[in-house]
C-alpha cells in the first residue's frame, strides 16, 4: 500500500487501537440518550402517524453519532500530531495535499460509519425500524460523514492547541448538531425557529437520513441532497486549499 492508502491505514489503526474510547463510548452515550428521552417523551410526543417517538429518535441518534465522530477523528488526529511534534514525519513524505485530504476524510468516514452502525445495532432493539428507502440512508450517511470529516480537517489545521479545537467543537459543531432535529421535528417549532433551522446544513443531513427509514421528512430529500452536496464541495475546496498552501503545518 502506498500513498494515501498508507496514511488512511495509519489513521484507521489510530482510532481502532483505542476502540473502547472512540467506538464503544459513543455507542453507550447514544443508548443513554435513547433511554432517557424515549422513556420521558414516548407518550407525550407524536411526530408522524403510526411512528413512535422512540422509532423517530433512533435515526437521529445514529446520524448524530456519525457526524460527531467523523469530525472528532480528523480534528483530533491533526491537533495531536501538531502538539506531539510527529507531524513533521508526514511532511517529509512525498504525499500531496490530495493524499492528505483523501486519507483523513476517508478514515473519518470509516470511524463515523462504524460508530453509527454500532449505535443502530444497540438502539434498534428498543423499537421496530423499517427501511423504506435504503439509498437515502447510505447517501446521507456517506455525505454527512465526509462533510464532518472535512470540517474536522479544517478545524485541525486551524487550531494550534486543544482549547481552540474544543471551542470550535463546543460552540459550532455541538450546537448545530443538537439544533438540527435529532430529538424533534422542526414542524413543532415556532415560525422563527423553523426558518432558523433551515439555515442549518446539519438539519438537511439528518432529515434526509431519516427519510430513508420512514419515507417521511420535513423537506424534500432532493433539496437536502443539493444543500449537503454544496456544503461538502465548499468545505472540500477550503480544506484542499489549506493543505496545498500548508496552512499552519509548514511553518
Amino acid at each position: 500500500m502506498t500513498g494515501w492508502q498508507t496514511l488512511f491505514y495509519k489513521e484507521v489503526l489510530r482510532f481502532w487501537k483505542v476502540g473502547f474510547q472512540t467506538v464503544a463510548a459513543p455507542v453507550l452515550t447514544a443508548i443513554l440518550y435513547l433511554l432517557i428521552f424515549g422513556h420521558v417523551l414516548e407518550d407525550r410526543v407524536k411526530i408522524y402517524d403510526s411512528i413512535s417517538y422512540t422509532a423517530f429518535l433512533v435515526p437521529g441518534l445514529v446520524m448524530m453519532s456519525v457526524l460527531q465522530n467523523s469530525f472528532a477523528n480528523s480534528s483530533s488526529s491533526l491537533i495531536q500530531s501538531k502538539i506531539m511534534g510527529n507531524l513533521v514525519f508526514l511532511l517529509l513524505t512525498p504525499l500531496s495535499h490530495w493524499h492528505w485530504f483523501f486519507a483523513y476524510v476517508a478514515s473519518s468516514v470509516a470511524r463515523g460509519l462504524l460508530v453509527g452502525a454500532g449505535v443502530f445495532v444497540a438502539t434498534g432493539w428498543f423499537t421496530n425500524i423499517s427501511f423504506v428507502a435504503p439509498t437515502w440512508i447510505v447517501v446521507f450517511a456517506l455525505m454527512g460523514a465526509a462533510l464532518l470529516g472535512t470540517l474536522g480537517l479544517i478545524a485541525g489545521l486551524w487550531a494550534e492547541k486543544f482549547d481552540q479545537l474544543a471551542a470550535f467543537q463546543n460552540f459550532v459543531i455541538m450546537p448545530m448538531t443538537f439544533l438540527s432535529g435529532v430529538f424533534y421535528s422542526i414542524q413543532s417549532l415556532p415560525p422563527f425557529w423553523q426558518a432558523a433551522s433551515h439555515l442549518n446544513p446539519f438539519f438537511y443531513m439528518i432529515d434526509g437520513f431519516r427519510r430513508g427509514f420512514f419515507g417521511k421528512s420535513d423537506v424534500s430529500p432532493w433539496l437536502s441532497l443539493g444543500i449537503v452536496a454544496a456544503a461538502l464541495l465548499l468545505a472540500s475546496a477550503v480544506a484542499i486549499h489549506l493543505l496545498r498552501i500548508g496552512y499552519k503545518i509548514r511553518s
